[in-house]
């Protein structure tokens, strides 16, 4: 069995529990060496072989597992995050179809649930924003005909933008173009839950400014959305902030198939 497991956004013990008994059972493991935190591998036993994914090709990566699986062995495919965003696992998972070969996928929690995390904040606020794009800018991988920037970032829904710290200045400028408000909340959120971890706060019109300032262009998520400065009362720099409406489910008021209105 090849197990596809997602590692988590980066702190060690945010692995699931499943995920960290099958890497110590593990008798080979290929993992993202450039994405994973390395603390990960020093659970698997002394005998496990190693193999980092970011110097092989994805023919190299099959071989290798396909081999080890032929030979009874246990195989750890080590993925960031969860797997199932921007980890090129479909691919994978079809050549191992078609060479007949058993594998299951683990989830892990994904960087931009991370990022929440970090930010201490909620991304679909009653009134605000009830739902969340997570997208990317086009680079050397061409986004798909109708996923350009601009079109996604229409709605006004929050957005988790992946892969693109390093374009702050274009990323800013397709916001822009889209009607997004150049003093509308955003963020950058670098390594999330790794030790490292940094949180800078800005604006739609300032992130690139604030990408040079503090250093980042790579491994951070861009988060943008009225949700970044909605507040049941005041705002972090204690400003008066937008107000969100408060969820039904908990309102007095309000029944479900639990409890009564009761007010």
């Amino acid at each position: 069995m090849i197990h596809i497991v997602g590692a988590g956004s980066g702190a060690a013990d945010l692995i699931t529990l499943r995920g960290a008994r099958l890497l110590r059972a593990a008798d080979v493991v290929v993992w993202a060496g450039s994405l994973v935190n390395p603390e990960l591998l020093a659970d698997c036993k002394e005998s496990c072989v190693v193999y980092d994914s970011a110097h092989m090709t994805l023919e190299e990566v099959l071989d290798v597992m396909c081999a080890a699986d032929a030979r009874g062995e246990e195989v750890v495919r080590l993925h960031t995050g969860d797997p199932c965003l921007y980890g090129a696992i479909q691919e994978q998972m079809d050549a191992l179809d078609a060479r007949g070969v058993d594998y299951e996928v683990v989830p892990g929690v994904s960087s931009f649930c991370g990022a929440a995390a970090a930010l201490r904040q909620e991304y679909t606020l009653p009134g605000i924003s009830q739902s969340v794009v997570i997208t990317r800018l086009s680079g050397r991988t061409p986004m798909p005909a109708g996923e350009g920037m601009r079109t996604m970032a229409e709605s006004g829904s929050t957005m988790v933008i992946f892969l693109s710290s390093g374009m702050l200045a274009e990323l800013s400028a397709e916001l822009l173009a889209a009607g997004r408000s150049s003093d509308e909340p955003a963020a950058l959120v670098y390594k999330a839950t790794w030790p490292e971890e940094r949180v800078v706060r800005c604006t739609v019109g300032t992130l690139a400014d604030a990408g040079a300032r503090v250093g980042i262009d790579r491994t951070a998520l861009v988060v943008v959305g009225r949700v970044l400065g909605a507040r049941g009362g005041l705002a972090h720099d204690g400003a008066q902030a937008e107000s969100y409406e408060r969820s039904k489910l908990y309102d007095p008021s309000f029944a479900t198939g639990y409890r009564k209105a009761s007010s």
